[in-house]
């Protein structure tokens, strides 16, 4: 069993959701509620699926958990676009945040190759030293 905490990725991922929920706080109100909801629901999914992942059984499973959160990021980083694209933010914004979700999806990445490489040892009790 893993400790999500620990785990270095999913701070930075957590971080980024609780921005993201703020930046599009207002989304709403201006007419946008659907893209709020799809913005913030897919970088809410990034660090829940690594906690989801860290109750798995099996590396395999648990890299499953992090190939979602990559998909995930993918899918924030297309919301941020259109976001900015629709000039609900601005481009200084839409960089800032679009920067630290690919930091946070090469995070994941690094540490899936990382759980996959070890699939033949043991399961990891704390996985501070990845991700």
């Amino acid at each position: 069993m893993r400790h999500f905490r620990h785990i270095r990725a999913w701070q930075r991922a957590h971080g980024l959701s609780i921005a993201i929920h703020r930046l599009a706080r207002d989304f709403g109100r201006k007419g946008h509620a659907e893209l709020c909801a799809q913005l913030t629901s897919s970088a809410h999914s990034i660090p829940t699926n690594i906690v989801e992942g860290c109750g798995a059984v099996t590396h395999r499973e648990f890299a499953r958990h992090l190939d979602i959160s990559i998909k995930s990021a993918n899918e924030t980083e297309y919301h941020l676009l259109t976001s900015r694209d629709l000039q609900l933010i601005s481009g200084e914004v839409w960089q800032k945040y679009t920067t630290e979700t690919i930091a946070v999806r090469k995070m994941i990445h690094v540490y899936r190759v990382a759980i996959l490489r070890d699939e033949g040892g043991p399961a990891r009790s704390d996985d501070r030293v990845l991700g």
